[in-house]
């Protein structure tokens, strides 16, 4: 790397050696670091891979995003190997955030909420969305809604960059129905906002003579041109976060020309996002559940059918391997908690812990949620769904109120954590993790699939969003034998053929990163990943942001980046 010389020096005005720490920090505001301790912090998320960054930035506004942007850009136009990968809280389950060169963390700084009014409110992407919840609904009594199980440890950049959904995406949809504006830096260092505009205010940006100019006009061909393939390639399944999102740019009926739909859910591939302004929803107060406790899977679609003629907030399951995880590691469960909860939870596990004792372990447990403005509501709403069910084979019971249900949510949401937190030796694997496909297919695609799952010798769990038909499987893998590493390169192209044979969608909420962008062309054809490919040029042509996500991911990427070790 070369900079300038410190103002005053001897060799002020000459480019002179320097290394990439030293020449960033004379740069920004923020900080700069490549201690081994930072570097080893950020080499990680919450995947299967593991990237070293060469340093770690830490901007403290968006002026010190653009300055990194710009220095990355010109030492690219050098033919330096260098790019820039945005990062919040790190909880990603694909890669996302890895790099080998600049990682940019905006949890240390760029943390702080905006403008709260009635129904919007304006976030720096390295705010927690806890933090964020608190503070809407201490302001207007609202909140965004589609907060993934994470809640607690994500951020509000990854809930963008990754176009997250939950348990209540079911009623109020994924997060790019709640993005209004966004302002970015793109790619050349410039920074601008994005967000709905006229199609005539769209051919107007269009003329500008700049980067931003050329998005809209370069873009605008591509949608014009492609619009057959382009719509034939939209997903029919109610979720998705796979690939660009191409169809939801231009909204005919709305007359409008829409990049935020574009950029959220891009990975922080096409522009980093450096400020949020999100809508707001008042969710209802009080709430009720359903738990149906199944054995027979042919009989899922007609359960679900049955139960969403009353709209239910949420409608979640998780299957009998984190039933019994969840027993084994109760302990761990109670910790967690204050002495009061500890008992009262401790009290409630009763009957499950029975009914594993007995051998009477259901193959799903459904919860069904319904929220209403008043308890009698929400209650009532539980036994019109239960009524629906008589006559199938299922056990249900019923949880009167958020209290009652908070085991059962206990278990759907920190599944993943017993995982990683408890089992020894080996490794909770998140590789087809997060695919959808039509509840109406539940009686054949998931008999397909457990023969696929049978030909390998792990122990794996099951959960998901069995009213959106979003599944979440996460095997169990000693990630230091090569076997397992092989297994994970074997099993993943078959899970994704299965998936494109139902026409679902390889990732509803997780993205694609390292672990899915090889295999994009498996769920859309040839085409359209070449769409991508022209995407990404038209907004980073040096391809400075996140290289290898979404577009250029490679299966040899896979392989090098996986984790040797716990």
């Amino acid at each position: 790397m070369w900079g300038k010389g410190e103002k005053g020096g001897p060799s002020y005005g000459i480019l002179i050696p320097m290394d990439l720490r030293e020449d960033l920090k004379l740069l920004i505001k923020g900080d700069v670091q490549n201690d081994v301790e930072t570097i080893h912090t950020y080499s990680r998320d919450t995947s299967i891979f593991e990237r070293t960054p060469k340093v770690v930035v830490f901007p403290k506004d968006a002026d010190d995003v653009s300055a990194i942007v710009k220095y990355v850009r010109e030492a690219k136009e050098r033919g330096e190997d260098i790019s820039i990968a945005g990062r919040s809280a790190g909880t990603d389950m694909t890669g996302g955030p890895l790099t080998d060169s600049i990682s940019m963390v905006f949890t240390k700084y760029m943390n702080h909420i905006g403008t709260i009014d009635t129904d919007t409110a304006v976030t720096e992407p390295g705010v927690y969305y806890r933090d964020f919840e608190k503070a809407t609904l201490s302001t207007v009594g609202k909140i965004l809604p589609s907060y993934p199980a994470s809640r607690g440890l994500c951020a509000m950049g990854g809930i963008v960059s990754n176009n997250s959904g939950g348990e209540l995406t079911l009623r109020y949809g994924k997060t790019n129905q709640y993005v209004r504006e966004l302002a970015v830096v793109l790619s050349d260092g410039s920074q601008t906002t994005f967000k709905p505009l006229s199609i005539d205010e769209a051919k107007e940006k269009a003329r500008q003579q700049d980067l931003e100019g050329a998005i809209y006009r370069d873009l605008s061909r591509l949608l014009e041109e492609n619009t057959d393939i382009i719509e034939a390639a939209r997903p029919t399944v109610t979720k998705n976060s796979a690939g660009y999102a191409l169809w939801d740019v231009i909204d005919r009926d709305k007359g409008t020309f829409d990049l935020t739909q574009l950029i959220t859910g891009s990975q922080g591939t096409l522009a980093m996002v450096t400020q949020a302004k999100i809508g707001l929803v008042k969710t209802k107060e009080h709430r009720a559940m359903l738990v149906i406790f199944l054995s027979d899977l042919e009989i899922i679609p007609e359960i679900v059918r049955r139960v969403l003629v009353h709209q239910p907030e949420s409608f979640e399951s998780y299957d009998k391997h984190t039933f019994r995880l969840a027993v084994r590691f109760f302990p761990q469960f109670l910790k967690q908690m204050g002495l009061v909860q500890m008992l009262t939870l401790g009290i409630s596990f009763i009957p499950e812990m029975w009914m594993t004792l007995t051998g009477g372990i259901p193959e799903l447990v459904l919860m069904v949620e319904f929220a209403e403005d008043s308890p009698e509501e929400a209650l009532e709403k539980v036994r019109q769904a239960r009524l629906e069910l008589v006559g199938l084979a299922v056990k249900t019971a019923i949880a009167r109120n958020e209290a009652s249900a908070e085991k059962y949510w206990k278990i759907r949401r920190e599944s993943f954590a017993l995982l990683r937190k408890n089992v020894k030796g080996i490794y909770a694997a998140p590789f087809i993790d997060d695919f959808v496909v039509h509840p109406n297919d539940y009686p054949t695609f998931l008999p397909e699939l457990n023969a696929l799952l049978a030909q390998y010798h792990f122990v794996y769990t099951i959960a998901g969003h069995i009213g959106d038909g979003n599944f979440h499987i996460i095997p169990l893998l000693d990630m230091a034998d090569p076997k397992s590493r092989q297994a994970i390169l074997d099993l993943s192209p078959k899970v994704y053929e299965l998936i494109a044979k139902y026409h679902g969608s390889i990732t509803g909420e997780h993205n694609d990163g390292i672990i899915r962008t090889p295999y994009l062309g498996m769920m859309y054809g040839q085409k359209v990943t070449d769409l991508f490919t022209q995407v990404k040029h038209i907004f980073d042509p040096l391809n400075i942001f996140n290289p290898g996500k979404k577009v250029g991911g490679t299966l040899a990427d896979i392989e090098r980046s996986m984790i040797h070790h716990l």
